[in-house]
């Protein structure tokens, strides 16, 4: 059974659903980089909340990982590009701390406008001069939100409802979208900046946005403006922040996040962390809480354990370092399994080799999201002959890598069925096809194998033949397997309106000896016999 090593602590559920579900999970909370890279080989998956670094040294010895799991939305303490390239799948729990990250945003926003940190902080020092502690209302005032993802779109809707105007900013997000969330579209940064009374920061942290907020940023704001950051340090220049604090043109700042942040494990007397902006009493910082809620902490867990889980049982999700997948995953799930079947067939029945793949999509199809069913007819294609583990993260670089072309398309013609996925092999002497159909919700049918027209469902143990159309080759066949004690799940026979030839494909219920296949080759009549497995 696959080892998981978890390395920061997390709620206990999701750990115990992987020890439930058969997994060895290892939580050595707190490692040290130096030791994790020592004994990282022993692991398929590791999963880290914001401490743990997966990169590096790690990275370069994680021979046998499949999967490193974030419990919790970002990744950049993953190195996601080297995780692409080893074939790594990369997951995280986006959804999971939403709502605890937005509702830390509108706390600080209320508290930086309102000196409630400070005021609690004079109280408790016995120093109760309220004329100290004059703020303002949000009321009327306007919120400049950059980035309006899940995060930016629920903080916009609660400052909505406490009398803000919100404009926002978000060159990827559609005009509707803006539309529907009831606020105004700014069209650059630079417009937010210039009305905003707020800015708030909820966008990932990329090599784009490092020090989005800068010295000339900060110099087009309001004088007065307040700043909120609960997304990821380093977006704004804290050089430039303090000095703007200082200067009086920022009126305070809110941080839940630094560019470079403290030891949260180590106790007061043994801290060694300082920085700058920590010494204002205009600015208020919490030590990375956004997502630490009982609810964000046990959605995260339960959310990535499951992401894990399923990667490690050869499973489609919506990976980090895969394509978006647009649509319902489950929708798409029987077209998945289907098209990786439809793959796996080429190299267990034929040896020449491939140059070109082409991938049809049908019917009801056409409108669908095809990239991840493309996904799988690579990685079945690629399983049966790679001699290193094959996923939807690394297929398609492999194909690539064996010089195999992929071309994709759709039609909207098709009259037999209501959506049809046909693979087609180009080889130098010729080019050869599969197809099949997903009928009703999830029933899966192979309709055309190399060019013979059949209905067969594909099962873990499949024996596919082609034969001299003659008769008794049915019964020859159904006796030797009977005699093997090979049991018959399911047949079905085709026969070429071009040739004197026929297929078969005989569903068993246990795998089939070689012995037994090259017996099966020796019936007169049987042209060839593959073994297939699905």
């Amino acid at each position: 059974m696959a080892k998981i090593i978890v390395t920061d602590k997390m709620a206990s559920n999701g750990i115990e659903y992987l020890k439930s579900k058969g997994f060895e999970v290892d939580t050595p909370f707190g490692i040290s980089p130096e030791e994790l890279a020592k004994i990282i080989e022993q692991y398929d998956a590791i999963i880290v909340r914001s401490a743990t670094k997966v990169k590096g040294e790690v990275l370069a010895n994680a021979k046998n990982l499949k999967v490193a799991g974030r419990a919790g939305n970002g990744v950049d303490n993953i190195d996601v590009q080297e995780c692409t390239r080893r074939g790594i799948t990369v997951v995280n729990t986006p959804d999971g701390n939403t709502m605890a990250a937005a509702e830390l945003t509108v706390a600080l926003i209320f508290a930086v406008f309102r000196n409630v940190p400070q005021a609690y902080h004079a109280a408790k020092n016995k120093d109760f001069r309220r004329n100290k502690f004059i703020g303002e209302e949000l009321d009327g005032k306007t919120a400049g939100i950059i980035g309006l993802g899940k995060i930016g779109s629920v903080v916009a809707k609660k400052l909505l409802g406490v009398g803000m105007k919100v404009v926002g900013y978000d060159p990827y997000v559609t005009d509707e979208r803006v539309q529907s969330l009831g606020i105004k579209r700014a069209e650059t940064l630079d417009d937010l900046l210039k009305v905003s009374d707020l800015i708030t920061i909820h966008i990932p942290k990329t090599p784009e946005s490092k020090n989005l907020i800068g010295a000339r940023e900060l110099a087009l704001c309001k004088k007065g403006v307040r700043i909120v950051n609960v997304a990821r340090g380093g977006m704004i220049d804290e050089k430039a922040l303090y000095e703007a604090i200082v200067s009086g043109h920022v009126a305070g700042a809110a941080l839940d996040v630094l560019e470079v942040e403290p030891n949260f494990n180590k106790a007061p007397e043994e801290q060694d962390f300082w920085n700058p902006l920590l010494d204002l009493d205009q600015v208020i910082f919490t030590p990375h809480l956004g997502a630490s809620t009982k609810e964000a902490n046990l959605n995260c867990s339960l959310g990535v354990a499951k992401n894990v889980e399923a990667v490690l049982n050869g499973e489609l999700v919506a990976a980090v370092n895969m394509p978006p997948i647009s649509g319902d995953l489950n929708e798409l799930r029987p077209y998945i399994s289907l098209g990786e079947k439809l793959g796996a067939i080429y190299y267990q029945a034929e040896q020449e080799r491939v140059e070109k793949i082409e991938i049809t999509y049908s019917g009801d199809l056409v409108d669908k999201p095809t990239k991840p069913i493309t996904l799988a007819v690579i990685k079945g294609f690629m399983s049966v002959v790679s001699e290193d583990e094959v996923n939807y993260v690394n297929a398609q670089l492999k194909l690539s890598e064996m010089g195999v072309e992929l071309v994709e398309s759709k039609s909207s013609q098709l009259e037999k069925y209501t959506n049809l996925i046909t693979v087609k092999f180009y080889r130098k002497s010729n080019a050869i096809s599969v197809s099949g159909t997903v009928f009703a919700v999830d029933t899966i049918r192979i309709v055309d194998f190399f060019g013979y027209a059949l209905d067969f469902e594909p099962t873990k143990h499949v024996i596919a033949l082609q034969n001299i159309d003659v008769p008794g080759i049915i019964g020859k066949v159904g006796t030797l397997l009977g005699q093997n004690n090979i049991n018959i799940a399911a047949m079905q026979w085709s026969r070429s309106t071009r040739s004197n030839k026929a297929v078969s494909f005989v569903s068993v219920d246990s795998d089939v000896s070689p012995e037994l296949l090259e017996k099966l080759r020796a019936v007169e009549g049987v042209i060839k016999v593959s073994k297939l497995s699905f």
